[in-house]
């Protein structure tokens, strides 16, 4: 079947067009279909391209420059990431220990990145350095600042606690660290957690001894996925394992 004159057909639509507009009317033409999946908010990709932006955007308001174009290349810390974003109250915690420069961060932050550009339902995220947090959460002479923080701590859905373990150890960080991982494991709140401490060493410091018994107990269940980083510090030109 031949296929229609494109003048003609153009004619015809501008002579009902014209018709249309006497009548107060306005003909309003289709867009080309590849277009109107792009744009329709009814189409289900279209809709999953908008929450990966807004998570995405708001990935990239907690994490620093330095880390902008963080990936997730290992095989583990990719399934971590895929648990969470199927199902946030299975995924545990996510451990990344090793030396200063081995990539922990990095991979940390590519994790999260990884949920966000899925577009999941929703994404809330706090990253921090753990030295920062305790300094944050000090007593302070407003009124209840600490606390309130705290609880923004505990609460928020994913967490990225960085450097677990490099703060100087007392009662006061202790109990601190307990409140917010307790928690965070009572409501199955997935945690992300580096550390240049080893999980456990009986030879020397590991991040048992830094937070205690009792949140060591919670994070032997808490973190469904432990990864050792291996290799020099790439900082100073290295590369990491």
């Amino acid at each position: 079947m031949a296929e229609p004159d494109r003048a003609s057909s153009a004619r015809s639509m501008r002579a009902m067009a014209r018709i249309l507009a006497t009548r107060g009317l306005r003909v309003v033409p289709d867009a080309p279909s590849d277009q109107r999946s792009e744009e329709n908010p009814g189409d289900r990709e279209w809709h999953r391209r908008a929450r990966a932006d807004y998570a995405l955007n708001r990935w990239r308001s907690a994490t620093p420059p330095r880390f902008s174009e963080a990936e997730a290349t290992i095989p583990e810390v990719i399934g971590w990431a895929d648990r969470a974003l199927a199902d946030n109250t299975v995924a545990g915690a996510l451990l990344l220990t090793g030396l200063t420069g081995t990539g922990k961060t990095h991979q940390a932050f590519g994790a999260l990145r990884r949920i966000a550009a899925s577009g999941p339902d929703r994404f809330e995220l706090i990253a921090v350095n753990s030295a920062d947090m305790y300094g944050a959460l000090r007593p302070s002479q407003v009124m209840g600042a600490a606390e309130r923080e705290l609880r923004r701590l505990s609460e928020v859905q994913y967490l990225f606690l960085d450097d677990l373990g490099t703060a100087k150890t007392s009662e006061w960080t202790e109990e601190v660290t307990y409140r917010l991982i307790n928690y965070r494991y009572n409501h199955c709140l997935p945690t992300v957690i580096t550390s240049n401490l080893p999980a456990r060493d009986e030879n020397g410091p590991d991040l048992a001894g830094f937070v205690g018994a009792r949140v060591a107990s919670r994070l032997a269940e808490m973190v469904t996925t432990l990864i050792p980083m291996v290799g020099a510090d790439r900082r100073r030109g290295g590369r990491a394992a």
